[in-house]
């Protein structure tokens, strides 16, 4: 398995995809599949599926769409282009239990062609034939285990239960809420934006070192009233702001917010009083 390079913004893009193939191609080796990350859990970036699209489709290999997180906000029309060239894909993930109401675990796939996978999957003894077999999918043939729960029901709820207008609704408030955060990040000039905020993640850091960061995020934790996940990108370390609980509220962001600024206060205060103290021993 090979991890490409991605671009500045962190998307792969087609031209990296190729250079890959050919290199492989010449080294004698036969690349056959490719992954596409439409919302990376890191930085929630995408990559470039109308670039990596036709290269996947001249050079034969099946190109599968991995948008376990952001999947579920394509429920909303104007948020489509971020999936441009989905027409050349073989598969689709994504998971309804990160953002889509539906409690873990529930993922959802999609195949061009189903019988790809039911080829390669049928196992079909005689104990387990049964008069429905071709009238209905049989999902046993669809993965390794002969087995599965029964995950479809409480999908099919949420979307009874809700509809599309509601679910549109809960996506984009959610979206909403962080560019609320990222706005009230914007205003404080000791913080950074490190990535471009898409969906409901937002990613900031203080101005400083790898080094502060981890302190800082460190004290937030430990402080007990939020918590927030870290994360690092071309050896820029980061905290991740992420928006998905369905009871999340704009007081909730800036509660958040109001944490987030007094352990900054405190860190850089105690950080200012260390170096001062350091200096005046020397």
């Amino acid at each position: 398995m090979r991890a490409l390079e991605s671009d500045e913004n962190n998307k792969l893009r087609g031209e990296t995809l190729e250079k890959a193939i050919k290199e492989d191609l010449e080294a004698g080796l036969i690349p056959f599949f490719a992954v596409n990350t439409l919302g990376t859990t890191s930085s929630c970036a995408f990559d470039r599926l109308d670039e990596l699209g036709p290269v996947c489709n001249e050079y034969n290999l099946w190109l599968h769409i991995d948008a376990a997180y952001a999947g579920s906000a394509f429920v909303c029309p104007e948020y489509r282009y971020l999936m441009a060239g989905i027409e050349k894909a073989d598969s689709f993930n994504f998971n309804p239990h990160k953002w889509l109401l539906v409690n873990f675990d529930c993922s959802a796939m999609w195949l061009k062609d189903p019988s790809w996978l039911v080829n390669a999957f049928n196992v079909d003894p005689l104990y387990l034939k049964h008069e429905q077999q071709g009238s209905a999918p049989d999902y046993r043939h669809w993965q390794i285990p002969l087995g599965r729960r029964f995950r479809a029901l409480k999908l099919w709820f949420v979307l009874r239960l809700y509809g599309v207008e509601n679910l549109q609704a809960h996506i984009r408030k959610q979206i909403g809420l962080a560019h609320y955060y990222e706005s009230l990040v914007r205003t404080d000039d000791r913080f950074e934006i490190t990535e471009e905020v898409l969906m409901g993640l937002v990613c900031f850091r203080l101005k400083g070192t790898n080094e502060l960061n981890e302190a800082y995020i460190k004290r937030i934790n430990g402080r007990g009233l939020i918590h927030l996940v870290p994360s690092k990108i071309r050896d820029t370390f980061f905290l991740r702001l992420a928006i998905c609980s369905r009871f999340t509220e704009k007081a909730d962001i800036d509660v958040s917010w109001k944490e987030i600024k007094d352990t900054a206060d405190e860190i850089l205060n105690n950080n200012h009083c260390n170096n001062h103290n350091h200096v005046n021993h020397k």
